[in-house]
């Protein structure tokens, strides 16, 4: 039993050693640069800034607010009554403002989920034509290391401008 079982590893590593020395062709993509940098990708950044840009507004004031109501308490000029009335104003105005913050976050990451995964697709397209293109046998997407004579990044940008 054992000799049939190192049999068999002896013919999957010759085969594999056989396909290794064929000529195969590999190429590498960088998704996350082409995320980043595709003009598909760089107009849904551009709507989403403009889309949250008066939420994000409305933040800054209740933070403004926020900073103001801490000087006008660490100043110490307020009788200790009012004193406790700006510090429980304050105390909810942080509330509000960190449930305002968390709100836009989320928000904002589902939208940009969103946006990206119409994105994914159209990249996905434009890596397979670059391996047919290329007559790529494989397109790697992570990777420790690699050699630049094998990024295909630029190929995949370039058939992504204002598709």
């Amino acid at each position: 039993m054992l000799k049939l079982a190192n049999v068999v590893l002896i013919i999957i590593a010759s085969l594999i050693s056989s396909m290794v020395q064929a000529d195969t062709k590999i190429g590498y993509v960088d998704i996350q640069r082409i995320l980043r940098e595709a003009a598909p990708a760089v107009r849904a950044a551009k709507k989403l800034e403009k889309e949250f840009e008066p939420r994000r507004i409305e933040l800054q004031k209740v933070s403004v607010q926020g900073k103001a109501m801490q000087q006008l308490l660490d100043k110490g000029t307020l009788s200790e009554a009012e004193r406790r009335i700006k510090e429980r104003e304050l105390l909810k105005l942080n509330q509000d403002f960190q449930r305002m913050q968390r709100e836009i976050n989320e928000d904002l990451n589902a939208r940009r989920n969103e946006e990206l995964s119409g994105l994914q697709e159209r990249v996905n397209i434009a890596v397979r034509s670059v391996a047919e293109s290329e007559k790529l046998d494989f397109i790697l997407q992570d990777a420790l290391y690699k050699n630049p004579k094998l990024d295909m990044t630029d190929k995949v940008l370039r058939q992504l401008v204002d598709k």
